[in-house]
């Protein structure tokens, strides 16, 4: 046995930067197993009420909450999944589809690592199989030279395939999910008899993201779309549920990059209430203004709050404040258009001295550490 082996998800947590969820909360699943008496889906590792928990959390078995939305999303979603449909995670950008796929597969299948990452340059191969080509040219075809990708993994173990940014995809390779989806056989030419076809086991199927700001980049072929179930995720509605979830993300970074200090509420609230601000283009009192293009999500307040800490920890000892606020925001907002960056002073200008408290006074002081 080596000794990654030999790990266990304690040291595999403390290993890695970012384990898969099976790993970070390997301990909840263990408990959730351990406690379910629900009937199974065939294939699956749990029940569906038992995933259900897993995600929306049990203060009963000490599970966590993970994900902040509506609970009727996760019980459609895992509903989907028991069926032969599979599922379409589409929203804006930051809205945590990513984290909900790799939850609902961690808590189905036990492996949410089964991930194609869709792009430009995503091709057939990197969702179906390739080939060992020092086998393929010494022996010519067979499974031994095959090297399967996440598709054909997941059907021959009956698990949950996750496609990331699928509209990101060209068209044609979209539709190699096609005949996966819709007869659960995946056909491999270059091989005879049996292994010519692959056909999913109970358990398998497939979670797909897609945001709502890649429209008409790459859509989704009629046919493909026949065989998707679509679930919207929306952004976090309440503003104390919003903070609280960036205040818990943020805390959590922070003591991982090895910050002594916890991030200040009082200037988290200042940056969560920002950030929905230029989100919606209106402030609390209801006054209009330019909307950004970049996404003001939820995701990117957590890692300006994460950028806030280290910042002002690592170059001068302390807790963050509303000039590295400033500083921090910049990087964000201004991405897609350069004029973002006239539309964040103008925020600073026009809006923030019309709020009232010590963190405010000091964004609007603060102002000039905006480039340009």
């Amino acid at each position: 046995m080596t000794a990654e082996a030999r790990q266990t998800p304690q040291d595999q947590r403390q290993a890695l930067q970012r384990p898969p969820a099976e790993i970070r909360f390997a301990d909840e699943l263990e408990r959730l197993r351990a406690d379910d008496t629900g009937p199974r889906p065939p294939g699956w590792a749990m029940s569906l009420r038992a995933a259900r928990r897993f995600i929306a959390g049990d203060d009963r078995l000490g599970v966590t909450r993970k994900f902040v939305g509506d609970p009727s999303l996760i019980d459609r979603a895992l509903v989907t999944l028991a069926t032969s449909r599979g599922l379409m995670l589409v929203g804006a950008p930051g809205t945590a589809k990513s984290l909900l796929s790799e939850l609902i597969a961690a808590a189905v299948s036990g492996d949410s690592t089964l991930t194609v990452q869709g792009g430009a340059a995503t091709t057939e191969d990197q969702i179906k199989y390739s080939w060992n080509y020092a086998l393929l040219v010494s022996e010519g075809p067979s499974t031994r030279s095959l090297v399967p990708a996440p598709l054909l993994r997941g059907m021959a173990e009956g698990k949950i395939v996750r496609f990331e940014e699928i509209t990101r995809c060209p068209l044609e390779v979209q539709d190699s999910l096609l005949s996966p989806l819709s007869d659960r056989v995946l056909a491999v030419p270059e091989l005879t008899g049996p292994d010519a076809m692959v056909f999913a086991r109970e358990g398998f199927n497939v979670i797909a993201t897609a945001n709502t700001r890649d429209r008409g980049v790459n859509e989704m072929s009629a046919a493909l779309k026949r065989r998707f179930n679509f679930e919207t995720v929306f952004p976090i509605a309440d503003f104390d549920t919003e903070l609280e979830l960036v205040r818990s993300e943020a805390t959590r970074l922070l003591e991982q990059s090895g910050v002594g200090v916890p991030p200040r509420r009082d200037l988290l609230e200042v940056l969560v209430t920002m950030f929905r601000e230029l989100r919606t283009g209106t402030t609390d009192e209801g006054r209009t203004m330019d909307r950004p293009s970049a996404g003001m999500s939820t995701a990117e307040a957590v890692s300006v709050a994460h950028a806030v800490g280290l910042r002002a920890w690592f170059l001068r000892g302390e807790e963050g404040t509303a000039e590295d606020l400033v500083a921090c925001l910049a990087g964000t907002v201004a991405k897609d258009d350069a004029d973002d960056l006239a539309r964040l002073r103008r925020y600073l200008e026009q809006q923030v001295p019309q709020r009232k408290g010590p963190q405010w006074r000091a964004l609007h002081q603060a102002r000039h550490v905006l480039p340009g």
